[in-house]
């Protein structure tokens, strides 16, 4: 049978009484059109009467090989046909109307009509004399000879009709009949090359599946180029994303075949080319061989052309096809530049879609002085990714797949140029096989083989390689700290012209190094070229790149471009990557020699060390403020390296330094300060001085800091000429290091806002600014600065213990970025730097190491402020042997005049020399009340005395008027007398000053 036979099993919902016996064969007037000529709920009304599948089959069998004549029986038959494929076992029927005709065990139900017994019985007599009446006619017919049918001019349609173009048409007349007419087109190469085809115009009121075949079958040495014009087909087409979810084209769709190697063959056993339904119409379409099929199905009830159109068209086949075909390859061929020098290369249905699963090569194979150019003026295919993994050409610089590989290419790609480094080339063309529907067109390449392109020998093996695909790139890659001479093309003989040549000249970029490219002309320098404008040349020139432009493609955006004659200046990239660029243009000339040198590049700003070593120079009369960092923060710098970053500032000026970021290694547990502590990476600062009437520099260590938490800021001192910080890494272990602020200012006063020098006291306090008020913000251009020197008599030292302290930073988490306070235990000692809220036991009180102490507190400008901190300082002698005031708990003899002053003098926890203060005041008011009182009493009797004496001297006057100068005896007696009564006033006098002696030592200790 043909391709579109009648359905082998139907089932047939009423077959009349005459459907009993299987064995017999009925003509299809003979069947009962009772249930026909009635109204079908009438029909459907009657009981149902089970009938075996394979007994149906039989009847059904017989229908299949009827021919109709008139509408009623066909209507009946259109029946069996639209129910045609429902005979399969029950798991595979899928029609709603099967599950209505068919049980659970596949058995066919039937619709018998209801009738009385009766009637029932006389119906079958009637049907089996009817039987026996007629089977000789049928006997008699299947022995008759066959009239031969005469070949009909047009084909009567009833019901189904199919319209098509009038093109040359080769049909197999067994297929069809007059109620199932063609729909299949064949279209052949003849004598006309190109036309339209549309889609059939069908009546289909049953809506039964229909499958229509249009054949395109090209002539020798041609192939069929098909374009749909319009496409507007039902569903959905299956694009992936409705693919699983709903019914992608399953009413109605087209399938295309391009790979067909034989008109006639089974379209099972030919590639598949895709499925397209929808309002989007395929691609263009070219054949791989002679002939392309289309298989349009549907189930629609009216099929119009204008559901697709489009126009076919027979080509030429020898655009496909150059050198010579491999041997038992469908899609190999072999150039030889004896044969064909320069041509046209393809992909196989270039430009229509590719199929899919294929492997096509080229090889193109020269003389020995010769190489071959290869240009993709087009170029498309699926893209699965930048490695490639699907569909690809690969090219490979040699001619087999053992040569070295130049490159894998797929997507789409532009001016795709690659030059061989030999005398061959191969390139192949690989798809895959998958379900996704792409519709990638291939390329379209060229070909030259010649010997003028250009010789690579300018290329210096040694330090240089050529960079495959190319015409004459290079790279040249570092080899730690190397250097090399790069040329021009044939220097220092002339250049050809129209080359393009580029240099990619590449440092060490890793974790353990980071190199910059400098580079240098010498010798001589031609590229005869008119500069336009004094900035670019118009023919000819050398661009060079140094901020990685080819990275981002941006080759418009040089750094510079030379041309002419004058020897260009010396240029330093701005990282790992230098890139040069010659066009020759269309003069010719000498060209140029430039010597390249790899250096460490440590991106740090500052002044370099020309020898390359990481060292930096910062100068006041350059620059007043800046930043400086490790090498190439924020990443990692590199192990085994010592970085020295110098500041210099005027004679009236200090350098501070701010660190903002810090992050060095430290192993060891704890706070990253001190030289113990920080043993594999660090950072140190040094104070520079210089002796009077010496050259030579001398450093004093100021601090060593590692771990994560930054530094308080800090300053030079003021008789430094300039400070010092040195980064020193091991051999392992890296972290992304340090950024830091500095700026240069004027000297302030010796001790700053706040400070002083105390030589002459026993003890103190020091306070922060504006304590307990916060020490504040200060001004966003300055910084505040206090300097504290205390000594103590010789033997003595210096305790300190802060009351309260306050000062923001966090030194577990953060460090001490905006303020710190800071105490030198000894003049010569590494400080503490101390912020946050609560300092640690080891840092709340300190004792001096000699009689000497220093306290600082810097807050720089991008300090926020805090309440700050008190103090208190006391002179103190370690050692328990003491002849002043002892303290209890801390052991500490301090001056008995701080016994009860009111500040508690022997340290953290210990108040001793305050404690009984309050008895010792009473007793001392006692004694004074008691002196005062002796004093008043003392003065008291002196003043009576003196009164008494005055009293005594004027009673002695007068008594010595009566004594007569003759009288001596008397006198004497007399003066005896006086003498003795004196003599008690002496004693008094003597006693008065006694008094007055112990009355001024009163006074004194008053």
């Amino acid at each position: 049978m043909g391709r579109h036979s009648i359905p082998t099993c139907p089932i047939i919902e009423h077959l009349g009484s005459a459907t009993r016996d299987a064995s017999k064969r009925l003509e299809p007037r003979a069947v009962s059109e009772r249930c026909l000529s009635k109204r079908k709920d009438q029909c459907s009304s009657k009981p149902q009467r089970i009938m075996p599948v394979k007994e149906f089959c039989s009847l059904s069998m017989d229908l299949q090989s009827a021919k109709f004549y008139d509408r009623q029986s066909y209507s009946l038959y259109s029946k069996f046909v639209k129910l045609g494929k429902h005979h399969l076992p029950r798991e595979e029927l899928t029609s709603h109307q099967v599950m209505e005709n068919v049980d659970e065990e596949g058995r066919v139900l039937k619709r018998a009509p209801r009738v009385r017994p009766f009637l029932r019985n006389m119906t079958r007599s009637l049907a089996i004399v009817l039987l026996l009446v007629l089977l000789p006619l049928f006997i008699g017919e299947a022995h008759a000879e066959p009239e031969p049918e005469p070949e009909p001019k047009t084909k009567t349609v009833r019901q189904w009709k199919a319209v098509g173009d009038v093109i040359p048409i080769s049909e197999d007349e067994d297929s069809y009949t007059e109620n199932k007419p063609r729909c299949d087109r064949r279209y052949v190469s003849g004598a006309q090359k190109e036309g339209i085809f549309r889609a059939p115009d069908i009546y289909n009121p049953e809506k039964v599946s229909r499958q229509c075949l249009y054949t395109f079958i090209a002539g020798e040495g041609e192939r069929v180029r098909l374009q749909f014009n319009r496409f507007d087909l039902r569903g959905t087409p299956p694009d992936g994303s409705t693919l699983g979810v709903t019914p992608a084209c399953s009413h109605e769709y087209l399938d295309i075949f391009t790979e067909a190697t034989d008109p006639n063959k089974d379209l099972l056993k030919t590639p598949f080319g895709g499925r397209y339904c929808g309002k989007i119409s395929p691609r263009l379409r070219i054949s791989w061989h002679k002939t392309i099929h289309i298989a349009f199905f549907t189930d629609n009830n009216i099929t119009t052309p204008d559901l697709f159109s489009g126009t076919y068209k027979f080509i030429n086949d020898s655009k496909y096809s150059v050198g010579v075909k491999a041997p038992d390859q469908d899609c190999g061929f072999v150039v030889n530049v004896d044969v064909k020098k320069h041509g046209e290369f393809l992909s196989p249905t270039y430009p229509g879609v590719y199929p899919k699963n294929i492997t096509c090569y080229w090889k193109f194979v020269g003389k020995h002085d010769q190489r071959i150019r290869l240009e993709f003026r087009d170029f498309d295919l699926f893209y699965g990714g930048p490695h490639c993994p699907f569909d690809h050409v690969k090219m490979f610089d040699g001619g087999d797949t053992f040569a070295p590989l130049i490159g894998t290419y797929c997507g789409q790609q532009r001016n795709l140029v690659v030059f061989s480094s030999s005398s061959s080339v191969l390139v192949t063309f690989s798809t895959l096989y998958r379900i996704a529907d792409t519709q990638n067109r291939g390329f379209q390449g060229i070909f030259n083989i010649s010997d003028s392109y250009l010789r690579l020998n300018f290329i210096n093996e040694h330090d240089a390689e050529h960079i495959r695909g190319t015409e004459c790139d290079q790279r040249i890659l570092s080899k730690r700290t190397s250097n090399g001479t790069v040329f021009s093309p044939n220097y220092p003989y002339l250049y050809l012209p129209n080359i393009v040549c580029r240099y990619f000249i590449y440092g060490l970029q890793d974790s353990q190094n980071l190199e910059r490219v400098r580079l240098e002309f010498f010798d001589r320098f031609d590229i005869p070229a008119t500069p336009k404008s004094g900035k670019n040349c118009t023919d000819g020139y050398l661009r060079v790149y140094l901020r990685g432009q080819e990275v981002r493609s941006e080759y418009d955006k040089p750094d510079h471009e030379y041309c002419g004659q004058t020897l260009p200046h010396s240029v330093v990239a701005l990282g790992p990557r230098l890139l040069m660029v010659f066009s020759s243009g269309k003069t010719t000339g000498t060209g140029f020699k430039a010597h390249y040198k790899f250096e460490t590049e440590y991106k740090i700003p500052g002044t370099a060390s020309p020898d390359g070593r990481c060292v930096f120079s910062y100068l006041s009369s350059s620059q007043k403020s800046g930043t400086f960092n490790s090498p190439r923060h924020p990443s990692n710098y590199p192990s085994n390296t010592t970085c020295e970053f110098t500041f210099k500032p005027a004679h009236d000026e200090v350098v501070e330094i701010v660190f903002v970021t810090f992050k060095i290694r430290n192993d060891n547990p704890g706070t990253g300060v001190g030289v113990h502590r920080c043993q594999e990476d660090w950072m140190e600062l040094f104070n520079i001085y210089r002796p009077r009437y010496s050259e030579k520099e001398r450093e004093v260590l100021k601090g060593r800091y590692c771990g994560e938490t930054a530094p308080g800021p800090t300053q030079s001192e003021r008789e430094a000429v300039g400070l010092r910080v040195v980064l020193h890494t091991d051999h392992s272990g890296v972290y992304s290091g340090f950024d830091a602020i500095y700026i240069f200012k004027k000297k302030e006063e010796t001790f700053g806002v706040c400070g002083g020098n105390i030589t002459e006291s026993e003890s103190g306090e020091l306070l922060s600014p504006n304590f307990p008020e916060n020490y504040g913000a200060p001004d966003k251009t300055d910084s505040s600065y206090c300097d504290w020197y205390i000594q103590v008599r010789p033997g003595y030292k210096v305790l300190l213990w802060f009351q309260s302290f306050a000062v923001e930073g966090n030194p577990e988490e953060r460090g001490c970025p905006a303020a710190a306070v800071r105490v030198w235990k000894h003049e010569d000692d590494i400080p503490v730097d101390m912020c946050g809220d609560a300092l640690p036991s080891d840092q709340i009180q300190i004792l001096s190491q000699g009689s000497v102490l220093r306290m600082t507190f810097l807050a720089a400008a991008r300090a926020v402020g805090a309440k700050g901190f008190k103090a208190i300082w006391t002179e103190v002698l370690d050692s328990p042997q003491c002849n002043q005031f002892l303290c209890k708990s801390t052991n500490f003899c301090i001056p008995r005049s701080l016994h009860c002053d009111g500040v508690a003098n022997c340290g953290l926890s210990d108040f001793s020399d305050e404690e009984r203060c309050d008895k010792a005041r009473g007793v001392s008011l006692v004694m004074l009340t008691s002196i005062v009182l002796g004093v008043s009493s003392s003065v008291t009797l002196v003043v009576c005395l003196w009164c008494q004496k005055r009293k005594l001297s004027k009673k002695k006057e007068n008594s010595m008027a009566h004594v007569h100068a003759y009288e001596k005896g008397a006198r004497f007696a007399a003066m005896d007398i006086g003498d003795r009564s004196v003599s008690p006033v002496i004693g008094t006098r003597k006693a008065t000053h006694h008094l007055s002696h112990a009355s001024l030592r009163m006074e004194g200790v008053v």
